[in-house]
């Protein structure tokens, strides 16, 4: 007899309860329905919420808004109170009114709307309004919350949308990917595959070498055929075609898994085929039998004009084999040399290093510490061997030190006491002392390694879209051989002649090539450009570089050098030169301009020592100076008027021409030498202060150079322009844009790239502007560090200070840019030309192969010359010539003795520090 089940009520128990409930019977419904409630997923057993709670949760729902009022009508601080108490009992509010300040600053929840709120201050007879903040703030949530209510209004339409699409999508599924496979071509791809180059090892190589050079040797030699030889031929080859070959077929079955093109597929299938079309000739014709002789062909059409039949082609597999690895090992070398280059400016830097600094006591102390932990103006010990892990100044000690990276091909130089040393310098000589000047990611190489990797990926993109183009060849190489192959059988009846011209046409085309053409001479080109001093932004300012046709140079940051200084004062009649200068250095004061820095140091000198006597005051009271559009500084200074100080309006301004000037004898002052700038209070003009600055020693070298090739040279000045004339004359600028005010050097900038010409515009930071509307914008960088926001507007960033750095990268570029332009149209050439012969029959096919890494080899060589060649001396267009060649040969062995003599230097050096490490020790 089965058990009752417990949870059925018999109904005489049911009867019962109906006509009798009792108490226990209430608590036993209660429980049920608590139960029931606990199944379905509510909690009974949750006490009920505190007021805390619910608010929380009411926030949670609503979000909270920020108010802020202005009151107007608020008259003691009691009313202040009353009316933040009523605020209070606003459900969802919490405000505070302060009376000094006759603001109320109130958070509320979204449901609460401002009309509750300025309801309660009406009461109170007092003008409210929303400040400008809190307008925005209160639109951006009603936008924000009037998008979630549309959201949610279509969530249920979009998500039943989206289950039907995937329900679509999955029933369709195998459909779609059955006709994917049936109609698309495993080449329609654009992306192309490279041979896996871990897998290329000079092991195949000499198993190659080894087993496939005599299967050559005995098919081009008939002389040295024995019995049985072209067995002996494929047994020697079924190795080198499949395991020493292996990585050209895993990346052409790689390509067709992943529909893609693999840019070695047409050599690696031109391998198998004429392997197999060797060892089918072996078994099934008389090719096979013995003392049967091979004939050697080097053009197709000898098959069909003798009608020769049978023939193997064991020299091409292996041949092939053997050339490939070959060329792909050097290729390897290249692309890891050039792709490494990025690796090289993140140079391992010791972990510690010495530190010297003073005690609290006023005693130096030397001690080591973590490079993380270097600051700014300490003094660090660098010994010998180690690697210079900031930017600084030596201040103490001589040596020889490689100055790495930043120094341009790990170039080495003696440095001694106030010599400039950058971080990834390694020190081979004696021990040094520097003074940090920059740590971190302020050093030199830390920006060149931010602007190199930048570039590297704007090449990594460049990179892929020439693999693309690549890959397009191999799929047309394919097609190409298949049509050759019908044409020649139809014709010519020879089955010998239609696979040799295929092979052909499968050997010669050099996808590698046309996808090396352009990216590795860019690559080396933007490594070459950051050692010598010059950050690209990406690859595309290499072209636009190459191309300009003038350069226009700010004077002030670019040609000058050093600080500029007063040279005279002219006053005008009755006025008292000090008092010029001290108005001049008073307005100046707040600037960072090199001009009124000068105007300061001027005054500055001046009042140390007496000039002007009593009459004058040694401070002049400025209130605040306004700096107009034109860079003209005006303000109210306190100055001797009539025996009085009085505020008067005082000026301090750089006339574009003389016509704004209306003294004659300050006119005539402006035109005597240098900069003018004239100081005028009350209306009037009170005399003129004439500054100079020294150019730099390669201006006008660097300038020639420029100018021989053929690129015109601008000069942007502030001055007159009889002025700036005079200064353009000096170092030989052919045309100088003068009295331009800082406001209109951009538009002066436009307004010559609006006449056809393809501006470079060269300055420092104070003309960001122009650097902007220029094709190229080269910002002359400090030697120290690199503005960030300036270098964001930049297109090229010179670390280097001399002009002669211009013209250097002004040649490096186009080199790079006519090596660039002439791999490509040397690859597309190339790939034009070999088909031709292929499919003509002139071809044979192991030549094929050997013009193909020829194409190969002769575009690195010609990228590689970007890192070898010397852009200081002589012109683009003198390298090409034969004295050209011998003065690079005769340059390229100088180079090579001076390395040798720093080589011996350095060893010297090294065994004198151990012998002074001796000595001491011994003492």
């Amino acid at each position: 007899m089965a058990e009752p089940n417990s949870n059925i009520v018999p109904t005489s128990t049911r009867a019962a309860r109906q006509t009798n409930v009792h108490v226990d019977d209430v608590d036993e419904a209660i429980l049920q329905a608590r139960a029931a409630a606990a199944k379905a997923g509510f909690d009974m057993e949750r006490s009920a919420q505190s007021d805390e709670e619910i608010d929380r949760a009411a926030r949670e729902r609503w979000g909270l808004a920020s108010f802020a009022y202005r009151l107007e009508g608020l008259e003691t601080a009691v009313e202040a109170t009353t009316v933040e108490e009523e605020l209070n009992d606003i459900p969802g509010v919490q405000a505070a009114v302060v009376y000094s300040t006759g603001m109320a600053w109130i958070s509320a929840e979204d449901r609460v709307t401002p009309a509750e709120i300025q309801e309660v201050l009406e009461r109170h007879n007092l003008d409210s309004w929303l400040t400008d903040s809190s307008l925005r703030r209160r639109a951006s949530r009603l936008e924000i919350e009037e998008t979630r209510r549309r959201m949610r209004r279509h969530a249920t339409a979009h998500r039943r949308a989206w289950a039907a699409a995937e329900n679509r999508k999955r029933w369709d599924a195998n459909k779609a990917e059955f006709e994917r496979f049936r109609r698309s071509n495993p080449f329609d791809a654009t992306e192309g595959l490279h041979t896996a180059r871990q897998l290329i090892t000079r092991m195949r190589l000499i198993v190659a070498v080894v087993l496939g050079l005599p299967v050559v040797v005995l098919q081009v030699v008939p002389a040295w055929q024995f019995n049985y030889w072209q067995w002996v031929c494929l047994a020697l080859a079924t190795p080198v075609v499949t395991w020493c070959a292996w990585p050209f077929h895993r990346a052409f079955f790689g390509g067709l898994r992943r529909r893609q093109s693999a840019l070695d597929g047409a050599s690696s299938v031109a391998i198998v085929l004429a392997y197999l079309y060797s060892a089918w000739m072996l078994i099934f014709t008389s090719a096979g039998d013995v003392g049967w002789e091979s004939h050697q062909v080097l053009l197709a059409g000898v098959w069909s004009a003798r009608h020769i039949q049978g023939a193997v082609f064991f020299d091409v597999a292996c041949g092939g084999t053997i050339l490939l690895l070959f060329g792909r090992l050097l290729s390897r070398r290249t692309a890891l040399r050039s792709k490494s280059m990025l690796s090289v400016l993140t140079v391992p830097a010791a972990k510690q290093v010495t530190v010297v600094r003073k005690t609290r006591k006023s005693k130096t102390e030397k001690k080591d510490i973590p490079i993380a932990e270097i600051r700014t103006g300490d003094d660090i010990i660098i010994p010998t061997g180690m690697m210079v892990p900031s930017d600084g100044e030596i201040i103490s000690g001589k040596s020889l030190v490689d100055m790495g990276p930043v120094g341009g091909l790990h170039r080495t130089f003696e440095v001694s006491v106030g010599d400039r040393i950058y971080a990834g310098a390694r020190n081979h000589g004696a021990a040094l002392k520097m003074r940090v000047h920059a740590t971190g990611s302020s050093t030199r190489l830390a920006a060149m390694h931010q602007w190199v990797r930048g570039s590297a990926l704007d090449e990594t993109r460049l990179t892929q879209l020439t693999n693309r183009t690549a890959s397009l060849l191999v799929p047309w190489a394919f097609g190409l051989a298949v049509v050759d192959f019908i044409a020649w059988l139809a014709v010519t009846k020879s089955f010998d002649a239609a696979m040799a011209t295929a092979l052909s046409v499968l050997a010669v085309v050099a996808p590698v090539a046309l996808a090396l053409s352009a990216p590795l001479a860019l690559r080396l080109g933007l490594w070459r450009a950051a050692t010598s001093g010059a950050l690209l932004r990406d690859t595309g300012t290499i072209h636009k570089l190459a191309e300009v046709d003038a350069i226009i140079f700010n004077r002030v940051g670019t040609l000058t050098d050093g600080p500029m200084h007063v040279i005279g004062v002219t006053p005008s009649k009755g006025e008292n030169p000090d008092l010029v200068l001290r108005v001049a250095g008073a307005l100046s004061l707040e600037s960072e301009h090199a001009v009124s820095q000068a105007l300061v140091r001027a005054d500055r000198e001046a009042r140390d020592a007496g000039a002007g006597g009593e009459d004058i005051p040694n401070w002049l009271d400025v209130g605040e100076v306004k700096i107009t559009k034109d860079g003209t500084f005006e303000g109210m200074v306190e100055l001797p008027v009539d025996g009085e100080m009085r505020h008067v309006k005082a000026r301090l301004w750089r006339p574009h021409d003389l016509g704004e000037i209306r003294d004659p004898h300050i006119a005539t002052a402006a035109l005597g030498g240098g900069s003018p700038v004239i100081v005028s209070w009350k209306g009037k003009d009170r005399g003129v202060i004439s500054l100079a600055d020294s150019f730099k020693d390669d201006a006008p070298a660097a300038i020639d150079r420029l100018e021989d090739m053929q690129l015109e040279t601008y000069m942007l000045s502030r001055d007159i322009y009889p002025v700036a004339r005079r200064t353009a004359n000096s170092i030989g600028i052919s045309t100088v844009l003068a009295g331009i005010p800082p406001n209109r050097k951009e538009a002066t900038v436009r307004g010559v790239h609006a006449m056809g010409v393809r501006v470079a515009m060269v300055g420092d930071r104070d003309v960001l502007g122009a650097l902007r509307v220029a094709d190229v914008g080269i910002l002359m960088a400090s030697s120290n560090r690199i503005d960030p926001t300036a270098a964001e507007v930049a297109d090229v960033v010179m670390q280097r200070e001399d002009v002669s750095a211009l013209p250097e990268l002004v040649n490096l570029l186009r080199h790079v840019r006519n090596t660039t332009d002439w791999n490509v149209w040397l690859s597309w050439t190339y790939n034009a030309i070999g088909a031709t012969l292929a499919v003509a029959g002139v071809l044979n096919p192991l030549l094929a192969t050997v013009f193909m890494l020829l194409s190969s080899t002769l575009i690195e060589s010609r990228s590689a010359r970007i890192l070898h060649r010397n852009y200081a001396r002589g012109t683009l267009r003198q390298t090409h010539s034969w004295q050209g060649w011998v003065a690079r040969r005769r340059e390229i062995r100088e180079l090579r003795k001076q390395e040798k003599q720093r080589a011996e230097a350095i060893s010297l050096a090294r065994a004198e520090a151990a012998d002074e490490e001796l000595e001491q020790s011994q003492g």
